[in-house]
């Protein structure tokens, strides 16, 4: 696994709405109409991160759950990170 270039993630943010660029991580807030549907969110990207074995950093709050991807061990955003954003945006639509 290594780094995504600039224009790679240049690119994905053009794709991914309301994620943005930070420190090194892609970040998104994204709001609920109540607490239980944010967890039922959660743990159906808990499962798909399981399976690919990509884990997001999470602040889960009150309607409201922020969904951070970075890779630890390359210390920066990876093809990996951009796909799991996109599985996140896929998984809002179900």
């Amino acid at each position: 696994m290594s780094l995504a270039t600039r224009q790679e993630v240049k690119s994905a943010l053009n794709e991914l709405n309301g994620w943005v660029y930070s420190n090194g991580k892609l970040s998104k807030e994204l709001t609920f109409d109540s607490y239980m549907e944010g967890i039922k969110f959660v743990n159906s990207l808990a499962q798909k991160a399981e399976e690919v074995n990509h884990h997001p950093d999470l602040e889960v709050g009150w309607c409201r759950v922020k969904v951070s991807y970075t890779s630890h061990d390359q210390g920066g955003v990876t093809p990996e990170c951009i796909s799991m954003a996109k599985l996140v945006e896929k998984l809002l639509l179900i």
